[in-house]
């Protein structure tokens, strides 16, 4: 079932979407848009993910696969080995080695985070169809605190994803023009009822190289969060 009791998207929020900076695959936006702020030359680019369960990892996957099937969407084939996510945070240009080592202290102590995806949406303007998680307490919790403890590449960091501006989906289609998008969107109202899971671990995903047709960018670096018996 697709919940469609609350408005849950402010177009304010949604119409910033558009120069690429929600979705992952829109690397171009990304670039034009830091070099809109001054930025020049290549840009290191990197995302801080949460992952799922491997059951919902692979109901998502299946998603992906139908879409592909039905020549709807073609997203879960971009990026090479891609793995569904709900991306924390985004930056340019950090010091990865760093970094690792303040995940490794955040996110080691961590417990597994429970998440429902219930809401089918989109991005105005853009072409991107996504799930969003029904937005709890500990999902809350958990965004705040990567930003408490990373406070020091706040410079680096892209805007739309800081506490207050995030909108936490997981896509599952992207960059679609409006006849496609409104064919997927019925695709996924039709088949889905609402995914139960947990988030497993939160990864570090580099920006690598393009390669043919797909895109690289490889997780280089895991943290499993704390297991909770109590979840299903």
């Amino acid at each position: 079932m697709v919940s469609n009791s609350n408005k849950v998207y402010e177009n304010s929020l949604v119409q910033r979407h558009e120069e690429g900076m929600g979705p992952l695959l829109n690397i171009e936006g990304l670039r034009k848009s830091q070099q809109k702020n001054g930025h020049k030359g290549v840009l290191d680019m990197y995302w801080i993910a949460a992952l799922f369960d491997e059951k919902t990892e692979n109901e998502i996957k299946q998603i992906w696969k139908e879409l592909s099937e039905e020549s709807l969407s073609f997203y879960g084939e971009e990026i090479k080995n891609g793995r569904p996510h709900v991306t924390i945070a985004s930056y340019t240009n950090m010091d990865k080695e760093q970094c690792i080592r303040k995940m490794n202290e955040l996110y080691s102590n961590k417990k597994q985070v429970e998440i429902c995806f219930n809401t089918l949406g989109s991005f105005l303007n853009y072409g991107t169809l996504f799930f969003s998680p029904t937005v709890t307490k500990e999902l809350m919790d958990l965004h705040n605190s990567h930003y408490e403890i990373f406070r020091e590449f706040s410079e680096e960091a892209n805007s739309l994803y800081m506490p207050n501006q995030w909108i936490p989906h997981c896509t599952l289609a992207n960059k679609l023009p409006e006849e496609e998008l409104a064919a997927a969107f019925q695709y996924c109202l039709k088949r889905n009822e609402s995914i139960y899971g947990k988030i497993t671990a939160i990864a570090l995903i580099e920006l690598a190289e393009e390669q043919g047709k797909q895109m690289e960018a490889p997780i280089i670096h895991t943290v499993p969060l704390v297991r909770r018996e109590n979840l299903v």
